[in-house]
């Protein structure tokens, strides 16, 4: 019993000391500011998070964890809109909500965790260094936390800024493949051969070989189109914005042969494991490329690769493979929007 008795006196004792020290020594709550900056235009960037169904897709609190299941407000961006979650496999669940907006310059974020009814504020500030570059700074304001509990503020502002890093680059990944499409769209000219310099690429993708007789080949390429997509979409969960137009890479004049072997991809910004053998990546090396933009039926790129190719022999360059970019859906009976792109060498 004496024993015992010490053991308690023990217990408070240390109790008392860990109260008195957290209650004078650590503040309730933390305020601290991170600054990062990301090499886009404002305005692409604020779209990013002011509409939380971008938001949650790149911000890596959300997009960390399989089990999280969100739910979206209207409106769906700007003030007003909000979201609430719960992630039953890590125990959590909270909602957010954007308080106020002023468009490309500030956003001012509540954010509650779990049942507490006091909420972490977050205010985002965006700051144009250059026509293509944004300076992103967070003012982080944490709930007041009990004398009990106030030892987590030891850890709170490293937690948050790993969390940032992490989210700054899935938000870059996103943002490339969103603006990669946004310049290829608004440089499209259609029948005009052009030279072009390509940056190495990762694409996921699938080899095929396939008859080229009279639609065959078209109606192959559809199918094993829809197969990708589906399961880079639907197996990997990626969006929309998170991956780069389909590449088809075949021989440039192999249109005439009766048999096709080509590889349809989808570029990703990252090696990521896969467990379906069908699927494999390939690493693009930077090429000079002749290329050449094309509307119309499938067949009717023959031409336009022609031209690719009598340039290269016009030029005294060796060329390689063909790239067909489809900057629209392939879809069965519809005319195709791609762009060619012939590697040529010396």
């Amino acid at each position: 019993m004496r024993i015992f008795k010490i053991l308690t006196l023990i217990i408070v004792l240390l109790g008392g000391a860990y109260a008195a020290s957290m209650y004078y020594f650590v503040d309730e709550s933390k305020n601290f500011t991170i600054e990062k900056e990301i090499d886009y235009p404002v305005d692409k960037v604020f779209a990013q998070f002011n509409n939380l169904q971008n938001f949650t897709r790149w911000n890596n609190f959300f997009s960390s964890s399989q089990s999280i299941d969100i739910d979206y407000y209207t409106p769906y961006e700007g003030q007003g809109s909000a979201i609430s979650y719960i992630d039953p496999k890590n125990d959590t669940d909270g909602e957010m909500f954007i308080r106020y907006e002023n468009l490309n310059k500030t956003l001012k974020y509540q954010l509650f965790e779990d049942e507490n009814a006091n909420p972490t504020l977050v205010d985002v500030k965006f700051k144009p260094i250059s026509a293509e570059k944004t300076k992103i700074i967070w003012y982080v304001h944490t709930p007041k936390l009990s004398v009990w509990r106030r030892v987590e503020n030891f850890w709170t502002e490293d937690r948050f800024a790993e969390n940032i890093t992490k989210s700054m680059v899935n938000l870059k990944n996103v943002l490339g493949n969103k603006v990669e499409k946004d310049n290829q769209m608004a440089a499209i000219k259609y029948d005009s051969l052009m030279v072009e310099k390509n940056e190495a690429q990762l694409i996921l993708g699938i080899n095929v070989s396939t008859s080229n007789k009279k639609d065959a080949l078209y109606k192959n390429i559809v199918m094993n189109y829809n197969k990708m997509y589906n399961f880079v979409t639907m197996d990997m969960g990626k969006k929309e914005d998170e991956f780069g137009y389909p590449v088809l890479m075949t021989d440039a004049d192999n249109y005439k042969d009766k048999e096709v072997s080509y590889f349809l991809g989808i570029p990703l910004s990252k090696k990521i494991g896969v467990t379906d053998n069908n699927f494999s990546f390939r690493t693009i090396n930077p090429t000079e490329n002749y290329v050449m933009y094309y509307k119309g039926s499938y067949e009717g790129r023959v031409k336009a690769i022609q031209q690719l190719i009598q340039k290269a022999k016009k030029d005294q360059m060796r060329f390689g493979d063909i790239s067909q970019t489809f900057i629209e859906r392939p879809m069965e009976g519809q005319p195709v929007n791609m762009k060619l792109s012939l590697s040529v060498f010396k």
